[in-house]
């Protein structure tokens, strides 16, 4: 195999491996908002972690909290922009533009929070099959909004502002209808995020999660 042939092969696998993952993310979304849970555990490894602002856990305790939501009617739907994905051999980290849409009554108001972030990934390839080894929602900025636009909401500022600026919307909204919600989520910006880019580096250059930078827990 010359050199231009290696080449050539080489960046048929990496668009495939490409196309895999954007495959996984994108199924992550339909799958999970269609309660469609059999095939929604297909999308991770065993030993997944999801970190939500509402359940941070293994994929399995995500899965269980997701669907008692489902059942006592919790309307949380998602929305993917583009991705960016680093490979590095049997490992990658995607990152996929996103929003997060919730509805749910707020003091008595039925409201939608819409949370603009992106997807922070952490993937391997075992056994051939791409998985998802690690999910850390980034929370950019947020809005609350009564869906009937006439009603005049409310909210507690000393509670909102117990919250990150990215979500504190999003995380109003939860608290409302009784989740514990995570006060120390990646951002825009800050050290937080930082600790998040440093640890998808570690884990691309071979180091276990538990090895990894510190993340935030």
């Amino acid at each position: 195999m010359t050199a231009t042939d290696q080449d050539a092969f080489n960046e048929q696998k990496s668009e495939r491996d490409r196309r895999s993952i954007r495959d996984l993310i994108e199924n992550w979304a339909i799958w999970r908002d269609a309660g469609d849970w059999e095939r929604f555990r297909t999308v991770w490894h065993d030993d997944g972690r999801m970190n939500a602002t509402w359940k941070q856990g293994t994929a399995d305790e995500f899965i269980k909290a997701s669907i008692e939501g489902w059942n006592r009617g919790v309307s949380i739907l998602h929305f993917l922009g583009g991705s960016s994905i680093e490979l590095s051999g049997e490992r990658a980290i995607a990152q996929t533009k996103m929003t997060i849409s919730q509805r749910a009554d707020v003091h008595g108001i039925l409201c939608d929070v819409v949370c603009t972030g992106r997807f922070y990934d952490f993937l391997e390839r075992r056994l051939g099959r791409w998985g998802l080894v690690m999910r850390q929602p980034i929370y950019e900025k947020d809005r609350i909004d009564p869906v009937d636009p006439s009603a005049s909401l409310k909210l507690d500022g000393n509670l909102l502002s117990q919250f990150p600026v990215g979500y504190r919307h999003l995380a109003y909204l939860q608290s409302q209808i009784g989740y514990p919600v995570k006060k120390d989520m990646p951002g825009l910006k800050g050290q937080e995020t930082e600790a998040l880019y440093a640890r998808g580096q570690d884990w691309l250059h071979g180091k276990s999660l538990s090895e990894a930078h510190s993340a935030p827990r």
